[in-house]
This record gives structure tokens, sequence and C-alpha cells, in this order.
């Protein structure tokens, strides 16, 4: 297992490595110059050859790659604005601060979204896809694989403006979504995001519904299975204690990356509720050609992908038996 995770780690670096290559290129790919972003409207050739020394942009492209890679891993004491800390992206053109003190300061509304959700879209899409294989054929199977069908081709764009509208603008039954502290009023903060976790996890709970239940039925037919219905063992029995464990296999690795993508940033969602998560940040980041704060959305959401997806492939041994790390 620690093989296998040391290996796991060092291609994640890997692939680290080569997407910071790639956000460098277009960081400074974009055709206006970031020293006239950060210097506003007060500009004169002075102020920005002292932006173009701070930031590296008067040496060469590798010169300036290797600025970018040291400040990152090591920080920087060069900005104008103070000392950059390790991980340093630098300061944000909009609003002048650490890129870093930004994202971990949007956080916690993300990630209280993203897991309020993901039990929500878990629980219901696992039970229904469970359930429909459970009952093959019948009413409930073609209702729960028709309903998935029909929920799955909505969007959140859709959804969300629809669940204000209803919800809370005419039934009033619950207030606008708004994040809050979860350690000052934990009933505040659930009633802040219900809304935004049931609009999220309904696109995905229909995607789970129809992907449990084929994973189960194609379970249902695995040798193993077989076996032990031919030994006499009851049906419940064998869809549980044997089926059940091997369909998670393409659950989980789905679930992993989902997980990953909405912990990088539940842009849609974000935007929609008007939550001060990564996702709204990184349009924000897009509006205003905030380009360290844009390059920091980035490669986090991208180290967040793949730290789950070696958790994920971790979790393989503990899930099915079959699967053995090597």
């Amino acid at each position: 297992m620690l093989r296998f995770l040391l290996r796991r780690t060092l291609g994640a670096v890997v692939i680290l490595f080569l997407l910071s290559i790639v956000a460098f290129l277009l960081f400074f790919g974009v055709p206006r110059d970031p020293a006239l972003l950060m210097c506003g409207k007060t500009c004169n050739p002075d102020s920005i050859a002292n932006i173009h020394h701070v930031l590296g942009l008067d040496k060469s492209i590798p010169e300036q790659y290797w600025i970018f890679l040291h400040n990152l891993l090591l920080g920087s004491d060069r900005f104008d604005q103070g000392p950059c800390p390790a991980p340093c992206f630098g300061y944000s053109y909009h609003t002048n601060e650490l890129v870093w003190a930004t994202l971990m300061d949007r956080l916690p509304t993300t990630v209280s979204l993203t897991l309020g959700a993901a039990v929500c879209f878990l629980i219901v899409g696992l039970g229904t896809g469970l359930l429909a294989a459970w009952r093959r054929g019948t009413l409930i199977d073609k209702a729960a694989t028709g309903g998935a069908m029909i929920v799955s081709s909505l969007q959140i764009y859709f959804l969300g403006p629809l669940a204000l509208a209803i919800l809370v603008y005419q039934t009033h039954w619950f207030d606008k979504p708004a994040y809050n502290e979860f350690t000052q009023d934990p009933g505040t903060w659930f009633s802040g995001l219900i809304i935004p976790w049931v609009v999220l996890s309904t696109i995905f709970a229909a995607q789970y519904t129809r992907m449990s239940r084929s994973s189960m039925i194609e379970q249902l037919q695995e040798e193993h299975v077989r076996t032990a219905r031919a030994k006499g063992m009851s049906r419940r029995y064998v869809f549980f204690r044997y089926a059940w464990r091997g369909s998670l296999i393409p659950i989980v690795t789905i679930f992993g990356i989902d997980l990953g993508s909405l912990l990088g940033g539940a842009i849609i969602t974000e935007f929609t509720f008007s939550l001060p998560g990564l996702g709204q940040l990184a349009v924000q980041a897009v509006s205003f050609s905030d380009l360290p704060l844009l390059l920091g959305v980035m490669l986090f959401s991208a180290s967040m992908i793949l730290l789950f997806n070696i958790v994920v492939d971790a979790a393989y041994a503990f899930i099915d038996p079959r699967v053995r790390l090597s």
C-alpha cells in the first residue's frame, strides 16, 4: 500500500509540474500586459518598468518560469505589497490581497457545498439505483430509470432560478441561500445551503441512479454471485454481501472525480446562488482579468482532483477484495 501511494504521489507531482508549465504559459500568453492590469489607470513608464522588474517580466521565459516555480514552492519577498509565503501565487490584481489567503478564505464555502451535495446525491442516487436493480422490470424500476433520464437532462442554471422563484420568493418556505460559518450557528449554516445542496445534488443523483442500477445488474451476472445463489444463499444476502460491494467500484471512481471537481469549484451553483466560494472566485477572476487569482484557482482545483483520485484508487482494495495494489 505504501509503495502504491508513493508511486501515485510522484505521478501526481509530475502532472502538477506539467500543469504549472501550461498555466504559466497561459498566464504570460495573455495579450494584455500584466503590468498594465496591476498598475491601474494611473500608470506611467516608471511604474510599469518597476512592476516588470518585480514580476520578473524583464527576463527570458525560462528565467520567468524559474522565478514562478521558486515563488510557488518557497515564497517570495520581492512584492511591493509585502512578503508572499509559499505557496505563493502572488497578489490579486483586483483586491491587492494574497491569492493563497483568498483561496483559503473561500474554501469553507465550497467544502460545505460540496460535502453536503455529495451526501445528498449518494444517498438518493445509490438508494434509488439499488432499489431499481432489486425490483428490476417492475413499475418501480421503470419509474426510477425514467425519472433519472428526465432529471439528468436538466441543468443547474435552470433548476437554480426555478428553485429560488418557487421555494424562496413565492412560497417563502426557505430563506435566500447564503453561507454562514458552521461553528457560529449550525442551524443557519444548514438552512442557508439546503437549496443549493438539493439543486446541485439533483442532477448528480440522477446520474448515480443510472450508474448504480446498471453496475448492480452487471454484478448480479458475475460467476461468484451465481455460485453463491447455487449454494442456497438468500437473494437478499447475495444482493448485499456479494453484488453490492463489486458494484461500487465504478461508482467510487466517478465519485472521486466528481468530488475533486466540485471541491475545485462548483462554478454554476455558486454563481447562481451568490455563494462566496472558489467557483464564484474563478468567475470574478475571469471578469477582472485577474491572472494570479485565476492561476491559483486552476492549480488548486487540479491538485484537488489528483488528490481524490489517489484516495479513490487506494480505497479499491477495501471495497473489493479481488483488487490488489501492486
